[in-house]
């Protein structure tokens, strides 16, 4: 009879105990649903069976990895009640889902001539259903062509194609009902725990509204993010151009030998929509401030210098400042929980003399610009001036830019603000999407190995708290900006794999961030690498993997 120590105390149970079983136990001690477990340091689903001794750790749905086992069954669920409500239908109609926004998630759904309101209220009624009866969800281990077969007698070509180019011999699906597909990460044990969600019509498609990592026993009302969708659909719109919707769509056109097309098209269309930005300022004669932010390793910098020449273009005359100049010499500088210091705070920044600067030169006089010297700690003046004539205009990037609290003595005609971020439109496959948060990370890794000789251990280890300043001083903001860019390219999980694996093959097993990264390595094994040759010097991709114009 094995034994368990939770905490300092011990419990035995039979061998072949479920967690689950044991979970139940323990779960009137927390206050939010536990979704997986630690057992011996190794993450577990609840469906697992106890077969030794060991020590056991709770994961809930306030934990990041519980709250996506959460979406992730969600998800499923989703699918499932689609193909019940459309019957026969159903067997033929793809449901994709596309994207998040805010606590959402866009899905698509072809092959049905249902009116998409219609659909959406008797989808939630299934779902409803499905929960009240605590539905089992199961997982199998298949070989390979097994799994296929599952998968193409349920009209899944996204997944055969995926699994054409992945080095394994076996596949994990899950089963629901009937109904098998394959996840990308851990699931809860059944519907059961899937009670919290609202589906919605939205734009011909549908809207599945799951509660938030931060109150998971609460469902907010969905935040319409208007100019968030525009963007992420002209992406995905851009990828339907090179026929490549999925991680086996890309992996086919690399084999066929056409990655240099594929990033020759999305280049192009990126540059469109950045002169298409750069109109729009052209357009508003008194815009003096164009306001760039977005969170990490959005490719702000490079996005600002691409404005620049698309300006330029224009007739305008272009400087690029960042607000980090206009830091709070270091003995002013706030302090976090940590005894740290706090750069990410807008009290990091001399607001004050920010905005006498910017109002001096709206005023045509001339000012000298600060630079911030991170090794004295203080703000330096190498006699760098500027004065705005009438044709000039200032690009200032910061991750306040869009908190108005940053500009509050600024004239609104006078500043254009644009929000930059990596908002990832390919998806494994049609029900594994990529997390914008993933594809940043690595960005962020291969480019700080590079440029700060950081090892994957210090990106990962810290990504929490750049996680956590982006909630706090960029989101909120992000619907207040005049213009969107989507910086995402979807080929570059391809190009960036190249580097990110020796990195993350590095991390020991006793750190904390070992298991991220085998979690990483995973995910990057579904793609197929395809070399930095193609990659134009001016990609936003460049300044990630190096040999850009803009970056060392």
């Amino acid at each position: 009879m094995p034994t368990v120590r939770v905490g300092g105390k011990e419990r035995q149970y039979d061998r072949g105990t479920t967690f689950e079983t044991i979970v139940k136990e323990f779960q009137p001690q927390h206050n939010n649903s536990i979704a997986l477990v630690y057992f011996n340091g190794k993450l577990r689903e609840l469906g697992k069976r106890l077969e030794k001794d060991g020590a056991i750790s709770f994961i809930t749905t306030s934990d990041e990895k519980g709250h996506r086992a959460y979406v992730r069954t969600a998800h499923m669920m989703l699918v499932k009640a689609v193909r019940n409500v459309l019957g026969e239908e159903g067997r033929t109609t793809h449901v994709k889902i596309e994207f998040t926004l805010g606590n959402a998630y866009y899905c698509t759904v072809r092959g049905t001539g249902m009116d998409m309101g219609e659909l959406a209220s008797l989808v939630k009624a299934e779902m409803q259903r499905m929960a009240a009866r605590a539905l089992p969800i199961t997982k199998k281990t298949y070989p390979v062509d097994d799994a296929l077969e599952l998968f193409r007698r349920q009209n899944m070509e996204d997944k055969v194609r995926l699994f054409h180019y992945r080095m394994s011999s076996t596949v994990n699906v899950y089963s629901l009902e009937g109904f098998y597909d394959y996840f990308y990460g851990y699931m809860l044990p059944s519907t059961a725990y899937v009670t919290l969600f609202d589906v919605q019509e939205y734009h011909g498609g549908l809207l599945l509204i799951l509660p938030t990592r931060d109150d998971p026993y609460h469902l907010h009302g969905f935040e319409d993010q208007q100019s968030l969708f525009d963007q992420l659909m002209l992406s995905t719109q851009w990828g339907e151009l090179v026929n490549i919707s999925t991680v086996g769509d890309l992996n086919e056109m690399i084999c066929q030998g056409k990655s240099s097309e594929v990033i020759l098209v999305q280049e192009a269309l990126q540059e469109r929509r950045i002169a298409e930005i750069a109109r729009q300022i052209y357009d508003q004669e008194e815009v003096k401030f164009i306001l760039v932010a977005g969170p990490s390793s959005s490719g702000k910098t490079s996005f600002a210098n691409r404005l620049s020449i698309q300006l330029r273009s224009f007739g305008l005359r272009t400087h690029i400042i960042g607000m980090d100049d206009y830091f709070v010499n270091r003995e002013n500088t706030p302090i976090d929980i940590d005894g740290n210091y706090d750069f990410d705070v807008l009290e990091a920044v001399d607001l004050e003399l920010f905005n006498d600067d910017m109002l001096d030169l709206l005023e045509g006089q001339e000012i000298d610009l600060p630079t911030f010297d991170f090794k004295l700690g203080k703000r330096v003046y190498k006699g760098r001036t500027m004065k705005l004539e009438d044709n000039d205009v200032l690009i200032i990037e910061g991750i306040h830019c869009l908190n108005p609290r940053s500009t509050y003595a600024l004239p609104a005609e006078n500043k254009f603000k644009i929000y930059v971020s990596a908002m990832t439109s390919l998806n494994i496959d049609e029900h594994n999407r990529i997390p914008s948060t993933d594809a940043r990370m690595l960005r962020r890794m291969v480019r700080d190995a590079r440029t700060r000789n950081n090892d994957a251990v210090t990106t990962i280890n810290g990504w929490h708290k750049v996680k956590d300043g982006e909630g706090k001083f960029i989101f909120p903001f992000q619907e207040d900006a005049d213009a969107v860019f989507n910086s995402a390219l979807i080929y570059e999980l391809a190009v960036i794999k190249q580097l990110a694996e020796p990195l993350l093959f590095k991390v020991p097993k006793n750190d904390p961030a070992y298991y991220e990264a085998k979690r990483m390595l995973k995910f990057l094994s579904y793609f197929v690498g395809m070399g930095t040759e193609s990659v134009p010097v001016n990609s936003i991709c460049r300044e990630f993997v190096g040999g850009g114009c803009f970056h060392a």
